[in-house]
């Protein structure tokens, strides 16, 4: 495949972008919480706001833009819109609430054990991810970010 032609595709354009733009986000929507940089923002799922929501989003949007609401590639984008979004706030939220209480659980359990035995339990079960899903709004923010950078990218076009 030429490079030209992967980079003259509007609908991966807009997901990069708005990928890229979540992320740089995320970093420095951390810093200016918590003072302090954590590269893993970066690349890391789950925060402010939703990469994943702002993707699928600028993807939807660029086909319906480009290849109109009755085009088939609109309607696959706007399904996987709908299942990320879902997933993003239900599932991986759910799941990250999880993740909080095993590493609550395990904490407990390692300051009961004998002093010689302590940090057993995390060489077994090291701690777990919590950041994994959204919150509504994180969502949202992403979605409006990948609407807003898919419209402005084509005027590029």
């Amino acid at each position: 495949m030429k490079w030209q032609v992967l980079v003259s595709n509007p609908l991966i354009n807009a997901g990069v972008l708005s990928w890229i733009t979540a992320q740089v986000i995320k970093l420095i929507y951390y810093y200016g919480r918590n003072k302090q940089v954590r590269m893993e923002r970066l690349t890391g799922a789950g925060g402010m706001p939703s990469a994943h929501s702002a993707v699928v989003c600028s993807v939807t949007v660029s086909a319906l833009v480009n290849y109109g609401f009755s085009s088939p590639i609109f309607a696959i984008a706007f399904i996987l819109t709908m299942i990320v979004l879902y997933d993003a706030t239900g599932v991986r939220w759910e799941a990250g609430l999880h993740a909080r209480s095993l590493n609550q659980l395990i904490d407990r359990m390692e300051e009961e054990l004998p002093e010689e035995k302590k940090g057993s339990l995390r060489q077994i079960v090291p701690e777990l991810n919590e950041s994994l899903g959204h919150r509504p709004l994180e969502a949202l923010l992403g979605s409006l970010l990948g609407v807003a950078l898919a419209l402005l990218l084509q005027l590029t076009y």
